[in-house]
């Protein structure tokens, strides 16, 4: 299919017909920024009910890493689900949940052996992180970060620390959670400038949080984002990882890291921690896992993953159609797509930084692989925010037949499936120029 091929005004009439239906009867609670009604996807490429395709850099908030339908994914699903649908490895054995287990050992990124614990969200990874953290040091406190997003069920949203609307009115939230600032080196919270900004938004934590409000030997775990997702795609320093990975082997803290939009090789590599070299406790693994299927998994080092049968479990947890899916997402990831990310995600990101002449409403570009961020602002000088002007590129980009998504207050996430082409990177690029300049003619 040609990609992008607008046809019709958007929301087209069928997509407008089903969008008043799903009014009547779907929770207003989801957040849907533009009107998109998906008819079938190939690739990175998406067409909707009324015929309208579209360029995917959003990959179903960064899911579809093998893409929309990836013919050997779809081949082992249907195999699969010829065989069983479920049988609860909570209760029972099936062959590949113990694969997946092992292909997710032989990637980890900490040495030695690990265990793994199957959910169906990166929600539900996150929720057994800090259950078995609890459990395993017998403490209580959790350290995380201000703009973090670790999931919505209650345990993982009172470590996110995204937007005010996720805790709204669903407090009190889980006790004994406390936030520190991350490394945002275009804005550092201790006033370093971006050339010095590296580790140093860590010294009121070390020297204040741990000192006067949460003694070291009561906390079981500090949860971060190598990457942060919702918070804006901010990418954490090496230096940053490295100096929390010390601080929390000196106090026998346990460093959980949230690799739920990060990894998968999203970044260029499998996770993101590796680029600092840092190795974590627990990873918290799902988006991207199974290519679209819904499966999480918390991975622990053996030695923590002791609690006995019935401490924790999930039904759906590991289902065997998702883990078929998983080997498949795992094996294409190793054999070329990861080196793709890598690749075209420098291409996009080179294409993206080549705007900030052309467009002063761009602050700042960021990322790793194809996990790219591009902050707006009013104005350079003063880095003034500009949510309205982020939210009116993204509808401008959709128009044209771009998907693309937000990401914190202010900034434009690029997500794509991790098989995007050079060639669709440019196209990208290209749309989100048109669309900036759109933006900026109408809003000077």
């Amino acid at each position: 299919m040609a990609v992008p091929d607008i046809r019709t005004p958007l929301p087209g009439p069928k997509a407008a017909a089903l969008i008043a239906r799903d009014a009547a009867v779907i929770s207003p609670s989801y957040t849907r920024g533009y009107p998109l009604v998906i008819a079938r996807g190939s690739g990175c490429a998406v067409e909707d009910v009324d015929g309208n395709t579209f360029l995917d850099c959003a990959a179903g908030i960064a899911v579809n890493a093998t893409g929309h339908s990836h013919p050997d994914v779809v081949r082992a699903v249907t195999a699969q689900a010829q065989q069983f649908l479920h049988m609860s490895g909570t209760d029972f054995y099936y062959e590949l949940q113990v694969q997946v287990a092992e292909a997710l050992a032989a990637v980890a990124p900490m040495d030695g052996p690990v265990r793994a614990f199957f959910g169906n969200s990166g929600t539900e990874a996150i929720e057994a992180c800090l259950k078995l953290a609890r459990y395993t040091t017998r403490r209580q406190q959790i350290i995380a970060f201000l703009g973090g997003f670790h999931g919505r069920t209650m345990g993982a949203l009172s470590l996110t620390a995204s937007k005010t609307v996720q805790r709204r009115g669903f407090g009190p939230l889980v006790p004994g959670v406390t936030h520190a600032a991350f490394a945002d080196c275009y804005r550092c919270p201790v006033g370093a400038t971006p050339d010095r900004c590296a580790a140093e938004c860590l010294d009121p934590l070390e020297q204040q949080t741990l000192v006067q409000l949460v003694s070291p030997d009561e906390v079981a775990a500090v949860v971060v984002e190598p990457i942060q997702g919702e918070g804006g795609y901010l990418v954490a320093p090496d230096q940053f990882m490295q100096r929390l990975r010390d601080l929390t082997s000196r106090h026998g803290i346990l460093l959980v890291v949230d690799e739920v939009q990060s990894g998968m090789g999203r970044t260029g590599r499998m996770f993101a921690v590796e680029h600092s070299g840092v190795q974590p406790d627990m990873v918290a693994i799902a988006k991207g896992i199974a290519s679209g299927l819904p499966l999480g998994v918390a991975l622990a080092r053996a030695a923590l993953m002791t609690w006995p049968p019935g401490a924790h479990a999930s039904t759906f947890g590991g289902n065997p159609v998702a883990c078929a899916a998983a080997l498949e997402t795992i094996r294409l990831l190793n054999e070329q797509l990861i080196r793709n990310a890598a690749v075209v995600g420098e291409r996009l990101k080179a294409g993206l930084t080549a705007l900030v002449d052309k467009h002063p409403l761009i602050g700042d570009v960021r990322g790793r692989g194809l996990m790219v961020g591009v902050e707006l602002v009013k104005d350079r000088t003063t880095k003034e925010r500009a949510p309205e002007v982020r939210n009116a590129v993204v509808n401008a980009a959709f128009r044209r037949g771009l998907l693309i998504l937000g990401a914190g207050r202010n900034t434009v996430r690029f997500c794509p499936p991790l098989v995007l082409t050079a060639a669709e990177a440019d196209t990208a690029v290209r749309l989100f120029d048109e669309a900036l300049t759109e933006v900026a003619s109408t809003s000077s």
